[in-house]
């Protein structure tokens, strides 16, 4: 089967080999929780989910743990994939909704429909999934603050266990992104932007979803196991083109196109285009960075137990500074976003960059 010219047999197989030489180095990391990613795993066919899924099992020894997969809506349609997906112990479907509004859905060049949605929701359930995630994007173009809340209330409709909501990014080499280069682009105002991100929060809140993490709300028990091990900077592997992995203090990038990332496997090696050596100084503002993303937030002690440093000793200045502008809490244990932290995330972030040599 090829997809787009691409040749995914030979992706499934070769992604399956490298996950035999990976761990083959590593046989003793532990593997907590699997999460297929990256766009669309479900334009596989229900036999390549099949293989992948049967290869992860044996190749990672994942017996038991979160095993989330994403899926696109249109591609749960039909049952075949569900049911693959249901044999092989995926425990969670994380469905990449966007918008309850098929002007936007088209504008934005999705493919699926709100009836899709619908029927990708109703066929999941049918298949025996009830951990059930979908994602909501705000600030996309031509979207009010009224046709988002619409969203919002068709997506608590559904009264799902987890739902995931995101500003839009635009990245470089992209449609929007030349189209806003070029004047082009029509989005919402940062006013009415931060009036979306809080309408999310209140009306999750107000239906029993708690915010555990500043794009991410959940029913208690079914916070997104995996990402919040992401959140915490704990460790990871990447498998496949284009992957991040994080091992002790190596951080690797595997090759991107996928031609260029079958090549070194067909020669025997691991297709790792870059790896980068973290150092303390970095360790220490993703910390930071990640931590406060979740209403857990950055524990002082575990802090100085993987740093052997206190936060005052690194932090203490930034810390008394974001405190006294209202946009971090401390309680002496933990820091955590205030509610107009959450709003002004990306600037508490860059406060926490260590441009100055560290006090030992």
């Amino acid at each position: 089967m090829f997809i787009d010219g691409q040749p995914v047999d030979e992706y499934v197989d070769r992604l399956i080999q490298e996950m035999h030489m990976v761990m083959a180095a590593h046989p003793d990391e532990p593997i907590e929780t699997v999460y297929i990613g990256g766009g669309t795993p479900t334009a596989l066919s229900a036999a390549q989910l099949d293989r992948l899924c049967q290869g992860i099992r044996r190749e990672l020894n994942f017996t038991s743990g979160e095993f989330t997969v994403e899926a696109n809506p249109n591609d749960l349609l039909g049952t075949d994939k569900l049911a693959a997906l249901k044999a092989n112990g995926v425990t969670r479907l994380s469905i990449g909704v966007q918008s309850f509004d098929d002007e936007i859905l088209k504008r934005i060049g999705r493919t699926h429909t709100v009836a899709d949605v619908l029927a990708a929701i109703k066929n999941a359930r049918a298949a025996g999934f009830d951990n059930l995630s979908i994602d909501l994007i705000f600030r996309l173009p031509g979207q009010s603050r009224d046709k988002f809340l619409d969203s919002l209330h068709q997506a608590l409709a559904l009264d799902l266990p987890h739902y995931s909501t995101y500003s839009l990014i635009l990245e470089r080499k992209t449609v929007f992104y030349n189209m806003m280069r070029q004047g082009r682009l029509h989005l919402p105002s940062q006013d009415v932007e931060a009036d979306m991100y809080q309408d999310a929060i209140d009306l999750m809140a107000a239906n029993g979803r708690q915010q555990y993490e500043i794009s991410n709300f959940a029913v208690p028990g079914y916070e997104c196991r995996h990402n919040l091990l992401y959140w915490q900077n704990a460790h990871y592997f990447g498998f496949g083109a284009g992957a991040f992995g994080y091992i002790g203090r190596d951080r690797y990038h595997n090759f991107g196109p996928i031609q260029q990332y079958l090549q070194p496997l067909r020669e025997g090696h691991v297709p790792v285009i870059e790896h980068h050596l973290v150092p303390l100084t970095e360790q220490m503002e993703e910390e930071l960075f990640l931590g406060l993303r979740t209403n857990a937030g950055v524990s002082r002690q575990r802090f100085k137990q993987r740093y052997a440093l206190t936060l005052d000793q690194v932090y203490g200045p930034v810390v008394r500074q974001l405190v006294a502008r209202g946009l971090l809490a401390d309680d002496g244990e933990h820091l955590t976003l205030t509610e107009q932290g959450k709003q002004l995330g990306n600037e508490v972030f860059e406060e926490f960059l260590i441009t100055e040599p560290l006090v030992d």
